[in-house]
């Protein structure tokens, strides 16, 4: 199990959730990221747009929430990485599997080959939050972003993207989805050059939030590198009423080679 998580229960709850297929596609607006559109994938040396990242997690999420419900969207943990794109019209399988510790993986496939695109490893239970941690000091300080938590940040994101799984609209709770797609809108308005590529995410939920509530995005760089591209990783603590309600490890390609 990745450490992000520490270690997983003793007994955990039972699971049990049928594969999930899909067509992927893109929300209006994703089109804010270049690469979600076929020219701006073009111009980048890919063929057609790629689906955001967070609208695969968001697929990848459905069984975990179809196996384990809401005690999942209330305390789980899941960590999310991107192998290759899932372009647009993809016909997207996400496919469970119960390891021997009791974490759940789910692997997005597509294709005759049915070749891994991307792939989500989860536990009902994820650790308590911690503080966010210091910065690069050579990183300019990013600054909160105030949002409330409805429209693209409230129940509805699945339904935006094509899934008709009703859970999050029924409690009148934050989509789990948001929260790694508030960690891209900060890496989409401070941190990245031009096009950018979310590759990894590690998420951890503190409390279900209902819909409507105001929320602060806190994030911090805490690594640059170079791999195929300039990559930044990112540290993003959601906070409502001054509570810490989702805690992200965000990394993404924020430089294209050639940029």
């Amino acid at each position: 199990m990745p450490g992000s998580f520490g270690t997983v229960e003793d007994r955990p709850a039972p699971f049990a959730a049928p594969p999930f297929r899909i067509r992927a596609v893109n929300a209006p607006q994703h089109a804010r990221n270049p690469i979600h559109t076929d020219e701006g994938a073009r111009a980048a040396g890919y063929p057609s747009a790629l689906v955001a990242g967070v609208t695969t997690y968001a697929y990848l999420t459905h069984p975990l929430a179809e196996g384990w419900g809401m005690p999942w969207v209330g305390s789980g943990g899941a960590e999310v990485r991107f192998r290759s794109p899932v372009f647009a019209d993809d016909q997207l399988v996400c496919t469970p599997r119960v390891d021997a510790d009791g974490s759940v993986a789910v692997a997005a496939t597509v294709g005759d080959d049915h070749s891994v695109r991307a792939e989500v490893v989860a536990v009902l239970h994820g650790p308590a939050a911690s503080p966010l941690r210091a910065g690069q000091v050579s990183e300019p300080v990013l600054e909160p972003v105030e949002v409330q938590l409805e429209g693209e940040w409230g129940a509805g994101y699945g339904a935006a993207v094509g899934d008709p799984f009703d859970l999050y609209t029924r409690e009148g709770v934050v989509h789990p989805a948001v929260w790694p797609a508030l960690a891209n809108h900060v890496v989409h308005s401070q941190v990245a050059r031009g096009s950018w590529v979310h590759v990894r995410s590690a998420v951890v939920h503190h409390a279900a939030v209902p819909v409507g509530s105001f929320a602060v995005v806190r994030a911090v760089v805490v690594r640059r590198f170079e791999r195929s591209g300039e990559r930044a990783v990112l540290d993003v603590r959601v906070e409502v009423d001054g509570v810490t309600v989702a805690s992200i490890e965000h990394e993404a390609i924020v430089a294209l080679p050639g940029t």
